[in-house]
């Protein structure tokens, strides 16, 4: 099975951030990007401002991941600023899904949806045929650097099965601990988008495109195993 491959910004060298996005446009298959409030969880990461500077310079899918206590006073400025896909936590739209769907759909952008942990897959169940992209957190949100919850794992696979069963087109995203330790078992389960950071891309060497290497490696020899 094919798999994407979605390098993580929040992790990235901002110092050397446009040799790295260089490097990440002849590499990557999208880039994933982290918007926190400091309110749903306690870190403050990128911003709109941040995906409207990086814009121009990359033609790579921006993939926004919202960890933000109110989804809604952001998917405008995401918009606006150039995101192509907008996730926003399940956790935090299900008293008012179909709007913030709709909301995103008529910016004209991609939908997607995040789950916690400890956030069944049966949560999603009225709108899941509506979004474009599942993303799984097989780390609690918030950090980088965060043990695999192996748990997780049988959620993957859920969401495999079911949109087997019924022809349903999101992509299963993985976001958390994507790295050689576990590269074989996210494959094995379902993952078609690997989101990579510290421990899958960014520490593997100072050199991006050598770390982009060894990072291939790794992953080609997971798949095969898998």
């Amino acid at each position: 099975m094919e798999y994407k491959i979605s390098p993580s910004l929040m992790c990235m060298s901002l110092i050397d951030i446009k040799q790295q996005l260089e490097v990440l446009n002849r590499r990557a298959d999208m880039l994933h990007i982290d918007i926190m409030d400091g309110h749903y969880v306690k870190n403050i990461t990128l911003s709109p401002f941040f995906i409207e500077q990086i814009r121009p310079h990359t033609p790579l899918i921006l993939d926004v991941h919202m960890m933000v206590e109110n989804p809604s006073d952001f998917i405008e400025p995401i918009a606006l600023a150039g995101a192509d896909f907008i996730c926003p936590h399940a956790e935090t739209i299900n008293r008012d899904a179909f709007r913030i769907i709709n909301q995103i759909r008529s910016l004209g952008k991609k939908v997607g949806v995040v789950l916690n942990p400890a956030t069944p897959v049966e949560y999603i169940q009225h709108y899941i045929h509506l979004v474009d992209k599942v993303t799984v957190m097989t780390v609690d949100p918030g950090y980088a650097g965060q043990p695999f919850i192996p748990e997780m794992l049988g959620k993957i696979a859920q969401l495999r099965d079911l949109k087997q069963q019924k022809g349903y087109r999101y992509l299963i995203e993985i976001d958390g601990s994507c790295n050689l330790r576990t590269y074989q078992d996210l494959l094995s389960a379902g993952a078609e988008v690997l989101i990579v950071g510290s421990s899958g891309l960014f520490t593997l060497d100072d050199d991006l495109d050598i770390a982009w290497d060894k990072m291939l490696d790794q992953m080609r020899q997971a798949r095969h195993a898998a």
